[in-house]
């Protein structure tokens, strides 16, 4: 009977270092220590969604000792940039920075896209969520929410709003706002926070809802009156402000408009990838160090896992299509 020679030592070691590499290759993306993880802004640099994903690629650096980078591809809304995760490999280690915007209003507000980032991406973790503020010219007559409110439903109102562009979410927490009072004003949309914001406090607009940060020079220079945070509970930027909730108008007991931020994969991402992203996104927005840097940006942590995540685009984007349904909104 013929037996096959017996392996030498050198084709052992080939044969060794070969089984070696392939369990290598099967291993997550970042197990490897030269692999570099992208995480994908749909919008341009300097924005909220940038620097919060910066501040999150700078603290997974430091703690696990990867290379993190962050990459813009803004257009069409933050569509563009989704698109290109939606279709990047499993194996490309490639993430979206995700937001409300993308994931949960854009479904309902853009007709003919060749994709659907609820289905088409997996949610990995949730770290934080923002809200927004109410604001009014400093000279308006109107000092609180109840006054705002009896001012829109008044006979032959004629009030206007601000906003950074059709279906943003200062657009859309406007629109919400008025079918909740069952009110009406004109929608005024700008390009962009800033030239907005400008109009508001020259007097030619009456309200916005904007972004905390972006707003709070104007705010604490006495330019704008800020009336309510959106959020739940107070922001820590600015603790004396009420939120909506607070506002006593009881149509808007329940209002909370935030947006939410975390990491998503392409669908075809492995769960053992999946999993282990998850543990040290969370583990990172967990610290003090990391909260306190979302706290500068008007951000508050919100941790949550794959499935958290999952629940939370979800219910967004039932909550934002039927206003959308409601408003008409279009881009």
């Amino acid at each position: 009977m013929h037996r096959p020679a017996p392996l030498s030592l050198s084709r052992r070691h080939a044969l060794a270092a070969a089984l070696g590499l392939t369990a290598l290759s099967l291993a997550p993306a970042w197990a490897q220590g030269e692999a570099v993880m992208r995480i994908i802004v749909p919008f341009s640099p300097g924005g909220g969604n940038d620097v919060l994903a910066r501040q999150l690629a700078h603290s997974m650096g430091e703690m696990f000792k990867q290379d993190v980078i962050v990459e813009n591809k803004p257009g069409a809304g933050g569509n563009l940039g989704t698109e290109q995760v939606v279709r990047a490999a499993a194996h490309s280690n490639t993430y979206l920075l995700g937001h409300t915007g993308t994931v949960s209003i854009n479904p309902a507000l853009y007709k003919n896209l060749k994709f659907n980032a609820p289905t088409d991406l997996q949610p990995v973790a949730m770290f934080a969520s923002s809200a927004l503020v109410l604001v009014v010219p400093a000279q308006s007559p109107i000092q609180n929410v109840a006054q705002l409110a009896e001012a829109l439903r008044g006979k032959g109102s004629d009030l206007d709003y601000a906003s950074s562009g059709n279906g943003t979410g200062g657009h859309l927490t406007g629109e919400m706002f008025l079918q909740m009072l069952g009110a009406h004003a004109v929608h005024v949309p700008y390009k962009g926070t800033a030239p907005s914001l400008a109009d508001v406090a020259g007097g030619l607009v009456d309200f916005s809802f904007s972004v905390i940060p972006a707003a709070m020079t104007l705010i604490k220079s006495g330019k704008l009156r800020a009336l309510a945070v959106t959020s739940p509970k107070r922001t820590r930027l600015l603790p004396d402000v009420p939120t909506m909730i607070e506002s006593g108008v009881p149509a808007l007991a329940s209002f909370e408009s935030t947006l939410t931020y975390g990491i998503l994969a392409p669908k075809s991402t492995a769960q053992d990838t999946i999993q282990q992203l998850e543990s040290r996104i969370l583990k990172v927005a967990a610290t003090p160090e990391f909260q306190a840097k979302l706290a500068v940006e008007g951000a508050e942590p919100l941790l949550g896992n794959a499935a958290q995540y999952r629940r939370r685009i979800d219910e967004e984007g039932h909550k934002w299509g039927d206003v959308v349904k409601r408003s008409g909104a279009s881009v």
